[in-house]
């Protein structure tokens, strides 16, 4: 959608906020999200990294919940950041103290406003939670504070109780008006109705806090924001308690990419925050998570490749480079030609038009075998393609292992050599050593050779990883060859590796190479 369409559509079904701000509260509901505890020093850490991003407004915790929370504020706040700094609290004057007494000057002052809240957890009759509210409200006026009122469980709140408390706290002096959609029930067409419904009725600024139990939290914020809302309550990576919140790098990279909306946060910053924040939480993101996940700017389809190689717009919303990530060509089964080639490239390596298909059959057929090629099995895989004998006048035509407890591994080896097929079986004290031991003996007629040096190496972690086998093998002649093989199954590799060598001593021989 290009800029004027985005304009027209601002004006015509759209009510933005002159100024629209960003509440992150990574560091209080981010953090009740089950199984995270963060120390001060690692909130210390996330605080500075939301200011240098440039959010309006950091919640650093809940003070009158624990002796560390009062002491991260307060260590937070002596950082003298360009950020809003913001302390929760019930409605309750003890937790607007305890804000003070950590020196904050922003409060986040919450109750529960639904029949189920005030039933079953508080107990309490409207009459009672209205007065607690504009109690609390009256308390942080008075001293000096900047309000921000919660009314919890907003959207499962009687409209009409919603708008009463609503207007005694705004009468009581209350700044924001947070609509938290606390079980995240809301879908887009109801929280059109519903913060249409509110913005007609308040002037006071409105802040929506959704949660994402149904997978809707950062599109039902969007929805808030064309609706009029001022501000958006967020956190690093979504998270918090259940399913978590609407997630800062979906609503800033949406607003920005799709809506044109540009909040003024240095948005580079935005995959080094998540990952710094996933390994201080030890909730790691899916890789497909929008935006910060591995595979966002990720590519293995052939026909995606060549599209992206071309103009990357092709197949990306945005560029990686705008949030601080960076594209990925991934091989595999669906990789085509165009991409291996443009990986080649980007490592220096070049090989002719016959050693290239060898190499792609060989990243096919890993594909196939559910194999993810990294970059460090290609450079293997083209060296091994590189260093390999220009003529295989031995070949492997077949190979079986056989082993098992108490029993002697026995390889059984066929070979091709100039035409004539050849099998034998043989034993070792292990399949490798079984298997070049029955080498030895199937072309011990053409050549006699010494195994000097045998190196193995697993390129990558995992199971899956692919050997690396790099040996050195001499003649009774005294002439030395190098052999290089890179395979999923260590013996093959072995094998190929040792074949390798053994053809080029046969053609050193022969004085072909």
């Amino acid at each position: 959608m290009n800029a004027k369409n985005i304009e027209t559509l601002k004006k015509e079904n759209m009510n933005l906020a002159e100024k629209i701000y960003i509440f992150d509260t990574t560091l209080r509901d981010g953090e009740q999200t089950p199984g995270v505890a963060l120390t001060v020093d690692e909130k210390i850490q996330i605080a500075q990294k939301l200011n240098n991003l440039g959010v309006d407004k950091i919640e650093v915790g809940f003070p009158a919940s624990s002796p560390g929370e009062m002491e991260s504020a307060k260590r937070i706040k002596n950082r003298e950041l360009d950020s809003r700094l913001v302390g929760l609290a019930r409605s309750l004057t003890g937790d607007i103290d305890a804000v003070i007494d950590a020196d904050l000057d922003y409060i986040h002052t919450f109750i529960g406003t639904s029949p189920l809240h005030r039933d079953y957890k508080l107990k309490k009759s409207k009459e009672d939670i209205i007065h607690s509210s504009v109690v609390a409200i009256d308390y942080a006026k008075d001293h000096g504070l900047t309000v921000e009122f919660s009314a919890e469980d907003a959207t499962r709140t009687e409209r009409d109780f919603l708008f009463e408390i609503f207007n005694e706290v705004v009468d009581a002096g209350a700044d924001f008006l947070d609509i938290p959609d606390t079980v995240g029930v809301l879908t887009p067409i109801v929280t059109r109705e519903l913060i249409t419904d509110i913005k007609n009725n308040f002037k006071t600024p409105i802040s929506v806090h959704f949660h994402n139990d149904f997978g809707l939290a950062t599109a039902n914020t969007l929805t808030a924001i064309e609706c009029g809302a001022n501000q958006a309550h967020v956190t690093i990576n979504g998270l918090g308690e259940r399913t978590g919140n609407c997630s800062l790098e979906e609503l800033v990279m949406t607003l920005k990419s799709a809506y044109n909306i540009d909040l003024g946060l240095d948005t580079t910053r935005l995959y080094s925050l998540s990952n710094l924040v996933g390994r201080l939480t030890g909730v790691k993101m899916p890789v497909n998570k929008p935006i910060v996940g591995d595979n966002a700017f990720a590519h293995e389809s052939g026909i995606h490749v060549h599209g992206i190689l071309n103009n990357a717009s092709t197949y990306e919303p945005m560029s990686p480079e705008m949030v601080g990530h960076s594209r990925k060509i991934v091989l595999g089964k669906h990789t085509g030609a165009n991409a291996v080639k443009a990986k080649l490239k980007e490592h220096h390596i070049d090989l002719n038009e016959k050693q290239f298909d060898k190499v792609f059959k060989n990243i096919k057929s890993l594909g196939d075998n559910g194999k993810c090629v990294t970059d460090d099995d290609l450079i293997a895989i083209a060296i091994t393609e590189l260093a390999s004998a220009r003529e295989t006048p031995i070949v492997i035509k077949g190979l079986s292992i056989s082993m098992g407890a108490n029993v002697s591994p026995t390889a059984t080896v066929k070979l091709e050599i100039d035409g004539v097929e050849k099998e034998t079986a043989s034993t070792g004290v292990g399949p490798v050593d079984a298997a070049l031991n029955a080498i030895r003996e199937l072309i011990q007629d053409t050549m006699d050779i010494e195994l000097e040096e045998y190196n193995l190496e697993a390129i990558t972690g995992g199971t899956d990883a692919l050997a690396e086998v790099f040996v050195i093998s001499s003649d009774s002649d005294g002439n030395k060859s190098t052999g290089r093989s890179t395979n999923q199954d260590i013996v093959m590799a072995s094998i190929l590796a040792v074949l390798d060598s053994i053809n080029k001593l046969l053609l050193i021989n022969r004085s072909i190479l």
